[in-house]
């Protein structure tokens, strides 16, 4: 795989550990349906479009998983976004490739809003050149979406770009848009996701994935 000039991080399970703001969100959204799960069983949530995985996990219909999704923001927006916090070690790796040289982005199927919320929280809005997510009500939720948005918003061919993602909707969404996915193991994947989906390479920490892109 050819080094990159622009690289595109997904954001949760990537650049930031946001699982439990988002289990706890999604516990309060099926309790309201009557039902209940073990936060650790709700992992999958993190990443993924939220309408997608309701009706994946528990067989919610389209309406059901809008509406689940909708009760799920209830309590992420005012509580579960700030029960999160970048991993530990990204800024710095963030800092490198700058320093490298590197066109960096966001695309993230997490509404935008959110992730530009926490990344100036965390004061690293000024660590990427494109911050590219989900508008809520517009329907460009999918990864490919956001990913064809954030290239586009780069100025950088996608022969030239690289997505570093921490599941199979990663990479699936990478493989649509004709991009590589590195995967990292420190996100939300389960045992041999990332080998399954495809990855074409999987960085074991930050240290491993800094070797590869610079």
């Amino acid at each position: 795989m050819k080094l990159a000039e622009c690289i595109l991080f997904d954001f949760d399970g990537t650049v930031y550990d946001t699982v439990e703001g988002i289990t706890r969100s999604v516990r309060y959204a099926i309790n309201k349906h009557g039902l209940d799960a073990e936060l650790e069983d709700l992992r999958c949530f993190a990443g993924p479009p939220l309408d997608d995985m309701f009706m994946e996990k528990f067989g919610f219909t389209r309406e059901e998983a809008v509406l689940a999704t909708r009760e799920f923001r209830e309590r992420y927006k005012p509580v579960g976004v700030y029960e999160s916090t970048p991993f530990p070690g990204i800024r710095e790796l963030l800092e490198h490739l700058r320093a490298s040289g590197k066109v960096l982005g966001i695309a993230t199927s997490k509404p935008q809003e959110l992730a530009e919320l926490l990344l100036e929280r965390s004061g690293m809005t000024e660590l990427f050149d494109v911050i590219s997510g989900s508008n809520v009500g517009a329907g460009n939720n999918a990864k490919w979406e956001v990913l064809a948005s954030a290239i586009e918003k780069s100025g950088v061919p996608k022969e030239k770009t690289v997505l570093i993602g921490d599941t199979k909707y990663d990479v699936a969404g990478a493989k649509k848009v004709g991009i590589p996915c590195i995967g990292v193991r420190w996100g939300y994947a389960g045992p041999g996701e990332l080998e399954a989906a495809g990855a074409d390479a999987i960085a074991e920490d930050i240290e491993e994935l800094e070797k590869m892109l610079i």
